[in-house]
């Protein structure tokens, strides 16, 4: 995991929004967070930590502190982090729970907390906005993802990629169950725990499979034992419970039940043959006991039948007679019916001859078919003649609603005219007034680029006196920047001459320096040297020269810096003011705000010659309108005026041929009706009179029909007829009666003439005694069966039992061998018995990379203590039997014992600490599908260790470098701050919040 950049605003001690670009660190490899204290350095890396967890240790159930108390309102808060894990960049955007204004009306509103994670491909080009794509847009969801894609927990990320105050120490001085998590996530090592839980849950499953057999075993025995009836069997000597019974129990009770039936079923078969013989014997007795009955029944039957016969006899001649009836009946009702079919015919000729005689002037007059033929014909003519006119008559109301219809068009288009010629003589009065404001309103609008042009110029003048204050100020700072320099640059000339100065006096002292005795001088060649110079001060060298020199070339460079930096404020400024004028910023704003009213003015000006151009153009154009209209107004009012004149000389015409015809009638229509009616009466009278005629000629032949069928059947008369009539219910319930009585006189007869009725007993005899044997036959047979049935059942209920038992003792010896072989792996998996190390799987696998780590770690700590400390796995058994494997110790090479890690002093334990986690980024980053840690920040801690140590601390930080990884160090030691060149300078502004002014990177 790499950290590339981070931009944050309105959080910790930063106000304004700051952006730190990693990346520009990569060469260097090594960088340095400084500051004062306060500042907000740590703030940094509660920011990355806050972006990647949305939360924050130290703030921990405290959001809103992570908000700046420096901020308004208005300002935002967000945290911006971009880094690269496994081949993508990602970039996350998250903002804390704050106070915001509110966007309608006074007052403030919480804002809810916000997230946005992206994702863009490293192939991508990265210099284009389109490389990212959103993964998740709310917090939930930016978390369930960061999970999946960041498995390190926060504890872990602060305790291997991200060490903070307080924290940096943990993973040293962790209890076994804490580091093992650590080292889980980053070595994906979960996969033996499931492993180890999976072989738990197989030994679960065993034992309750185990117990589920012996259980099922025990209610196999109980069940047997209910059904032998018995607990002990013949030969079964053992005391054990029915849970415990073993095969052979269970084939003896088997085998004792399938004696027992085979005696039950020999019995069965001899009761089944007694009861056989009793059955025929009864049935022998009831068969001749039934003949005895039949015999005695039929001469019963047969004397009561002949008493009946006399009555049937009256029944049979009923029945004769209401046939013969019922041939003649037909016939009366045919004559009934006509004659009332001539009486309604009577009554309708009756109402035809009243209904006619309203349109007869003689009441007394009678019509006949012949007479009312010429009348119709008559109607007929008179109506014919009057069917034009009362067509005509038809079409008035359609004229008098036309006439209507165009006097309201007439009025209409008179008006509209008139309106018109109205607007015609305003328009022109209209167009005069427009045109007046429309030249007034241009002239106002011509000022316009006048009035921008210097709207622009004060505005340009406004931020020439705002530089003009500002480059004031810089050029006094640029002034004393000058004048530090130029002392400094003096002070070092000074130096430089003296050491100069020192040196050539001093070169006498130098030679005598070098001199040795009984070898030659370097000046003079004498090996003798009887008085070498002597000097009281430290021999100035070359390289104090060369140094001296650099200093001053330095310094020389910095007062040209700061000469060159002060004539560019100061050229600044004077053009500045050059753009001010003599005028005070005051002056300008109230000049400006003139200048905005003018401008105003002018603009409003334009906009009203606008509008009131196109009412110009509207105006003429309504003009043009109004004048076309005017000639189709007219045109179309002169048309309706003539349609007007002719409908009302067609209503006239129409009047004059209606009244000619209507005579004595309201209209023509109301004459017609009347001749209609008359002549529907007319054909009325007509029909009633020949539908009466036809029905008393079916009367006729009616009575006829009737007196015939009366002769030829026998009757005398109607009355006779209707006396022997009787509906068809009646007569079939007569017939049925006598078959039935003839019926039963012919089975009777029958009965008693069956050869097997002949002959018998004339006592009746008795069956008791053999059916009382039958029910007593009967009753051992179904005891026998019942005995026989319920050992079969038991017999076939042993059976499955035995069966499902031989199956259970078979499934429980093979449940029993693999589970005691899961439940031995699963012990040892777990680190129980008989795993004499108290070692987890999982533990085992992490204590090889434990070790890596360590070794990994040692070679750094033992260049850091100068081989005083190592690092030590301690596998050993905690306390109380305590499950091991992670342990750590330290050894002590003074003493030549190993001692727990917690009693290291501060500084040991910095650099113990600082060790381990740099060993453990380096086995991580080495391992095939781990993380691969490439950030590493450290904060404070470096205050605790003495020059020397510091020294070696840094080297060992330094060498990290040819492995690609970048260190971010957070730190006040003044040391470190000259021993590393790229810097993060965190400042305090005046106003109280921080800035990041400026990164320094080495060349």
């Amino acid at each position: 995991m790499k950290i590339k950049r981070l931009r944050i605003a309105g959080f910790g001690p930063y106000k304004n929004e700051q952006v730190i670009d990693f990346e520009r660190f990569d060469a260097d490899g090594i960088f340095l967070i400084t500051g004062k204290t306060g500042a907000g350095k740590s703030s940094i890396l509660d920011a990355v930590c806050f972006a990647l967890y949305g939360s924050v240790p130290r703030y921990e159930g405290t959001e809103s502190q992570l908000r700046s108390d420096h901020c308004e309102p208005d300002d935002p808060t967000f945290v911006e982090l971009e880094f690269a894990l496994h081949e993508n960049d990602y970039r996350i955007y998250r903002t804390p729970r704050y106070e915001k204004n509110k966007k309608r009306g006074p007052g403030t509103t919480m804002s809810p907390p916000d997230a946005r994670l992206d994702i863009r491909d490293l192939h991508d080009d990265r210099d284009t906005p389109e490389g990212w794509r959103s993964v998740a847009t709310r917090p939930v969801d930016v978390g369930h993802e960061l999970s999946r894609i960041l498995p390190l927990k926060q504890d872990q990320f602060l305790q291997v990629i991200l060490l903070a105050q307080n924290r940096f120490q943990r993973f040293l001085l962790a209890k076994t169950d804490d580091r093992r998590g650590v080292l889980r996530t980053l070595f994906g090592t979960a996969r033996f725990e499931q492993l180890e839980l999976g072989l738990i849950s197989r030994r679960k499953s065993l034992d309750d499979g185990l117990e589920s057999v012996r259980q099922r075993l025990a209610g196999l025995a109980a069940t047997a034992s209910r059904h032998l009836q018995r607990e002990d069997l013949p030969g079964d000597d053992s005391d054990d419970a029915p849970g415990s019974r073993d095969r052979a129990w269970f084939d003896a009770a088997l085998a004792e039940l399938d004696e027992l039936l085979a005696e039950a079923s020999a019995g069965a078969e001899r009761a089944t043959s007694a009861l056989e013989l009793a059955a025929a014997d009864v049935q022998a007795q009831e068969d001749l006991r039934s003949q005895q009955d039949r015999r005695n029944e039929a001469h019963s039957a047969l004397a009561v039948l002949e008493a009946r016969q006399v009555t049937v006899a009256l029944d049979r001649a009923a029945v004769l007679a209401a046939n013969r009836a019922s041939r003649v009946w037909p016939a009366l009702r045919t004559r009934r019916e006509a004659e009332e079919a001539l009486e309604r015919a009577l009554v309708g000729e009756s109402y035809a001859h009243g209904a006619w005689r309203e349109y007869q002037d003689d009441p007394g007059l009678v019509e006949t078919t012949e007479s009312l033929k010429a009348v119709i014909e008559n109607l007929l003519g008179r109506l014919g003649s009057l069917k034009d006119v009362l067509d005509v008559e038809r079409l008035l109301p359609g004229i008098e609603a036309k006439i209507v219809t165009l006097q309201e068009e007439l009025a209409l288009h008179v008006a509209s005219v008139e309106q018109t010629q109205a607007l015609l003589d305003e328009l022109p009065d209209r167009m005069d007034d427009v045109d007046e404001a429309l030249a007034a309103a241009a002239l106002a609008a011509a000022s316009e680029p006048e009035a921008r042009a210097q709207a622009e110029r004060l505005r340009a003048a406004e931020g020439a006196a705002g530089q003009v204050r500002r480059l004031d100020a810089e050029l006094e700072v640029a002034h004393r920047a000058d004048a530090v320099a130029a002392g400094e640059n003096a002070a070092a000339a000074v130096r430089y001459q003296t050491l100069v100065d020192r040196r050539l006096a001093g070169h006498a002292v130098e030679l005598a320096s070098h001199l040795v005795p009984g070898e030659p001088c370097e000046v003079c060649g004498s090996t003798a040297h009887p008085a070498p110079a002597t000097g009281d001060e430290e021999p100035v060298t070359e390289a104090d020269i060369v140094a001296a020199r650099a200093c001053l070339k330095q310094a020389q460079t910095r007062l040209d810096q700061t000469h060159a930096a002060a004539g560019t404020v100061a050229t600044d400024l004077a053009e500045a003011r050059a753009r001010a004028g003599e005028r005070t910023i005051d002056e300008i704003v109230a000049e400006m705000a003139a200048s905005e009213v003018a401008l105003a003015a002018a603009v409003n000006a334009g906009v009203r010659a606008a509008a009131l151009g196109l009412d110009k153009s509207r105006l003429r154009a309504e003009l043009d309108e109004a004048g076309r209209a005017l000639a189709g107004l007219c045109s179309a009012r002169d048309e309706a005026a003539v349609q007007l004149a002719e409908r009302r000389s067609a209503r006239q015409a129409i009047d004059d041929r209606v009244s000619a015809q209507r005579g004595d009638f309201a209209s023509v229509g109301h004459r017609v009706d009347r001749l209609r009616a008359e002549l529907a009466s007319a054909r009325a009278l007509g029909e009633a009179l020949d539908h009466s005629r036809e029905r008393r000629s079916l009367r006729n032949a009616a009575g006829a029909s009737v007196q015939a069928q009366l002769d030829r059947e026998g009757f005398v008369d109607e009355q006779d007829v209707a006396a022997a009539h009787q509906n068809d219910a009646d007569v079939r319930q007569l017939e049925e009666l006598i078959r039935g009585h003839d019926d039963s006189r012919a089975a009777a007869r029958s009965v008693l003439a069956e050869p097997a009725l002949t002959g018998l007993p004339a006592g009746l005899t008795d069956v008791g005694p053999a059916r009382e044997t039958l029910v007593t036959a009967a009753a051992e047979r179904d005891a026998a069966l019942a005995e026989r049935g319920s050992l079969g059942e038991r017999v076939a209920v042993m059976t499955g039992l035995v069966t499902d038992a031989r199956v259970h003792f078979d499934a429980g010896a093979e449940l029993l061998s693999t589970q005691t072989q899961v439940r031995e792996l699963a012990a040892a998996v777990h680190g129980d018995e008989p795993n004499t190390k108290r070692m987890r799987l999982e533990t085992y696998v992490l204590a090889a990379q434990l070790e890596q780590i360590i070794a990994a770690a040692n070679n750094r700590l033992r260049t850091m203590t100068g081989g005083r400390y190592t690092l030590e796995h301690d596998d050993s058994v905690q306390f109380r039997g305590g499950q091991s494997g992670l342990g750590l110790m330290i050894r002590d090479a003074h003493t030549g014992r190993a001692r727990p890690t917690q009693s290291l002093s501060g500084g040991e334990t910095f650099l113990a600490s600082l060790a381990l986690a740099l060993g453990l980024a380096e086995i991580v980053s080495n391992q095939a599908g781990g993380i691969a840690l490439d950030t590493l920040f450290v904060d404070e801690g470096f205050g605790s260790l003495d020059g020397a140590t510091l020294e070696t601390a840094m080297s060992t930080l330094d060498g990290l470098r040819a492995g690609g990884r970048t260190i971010g160090l957070i730190s006040h030691v003044d040391s470190m701050k000259e021993q590393i060149p790229a810097k993060l300078v965190i400042t305090v502004t005046d106003q109280g919040f921080s800035e990041i002014d400026e990164v320094l990177v080495s060349v």
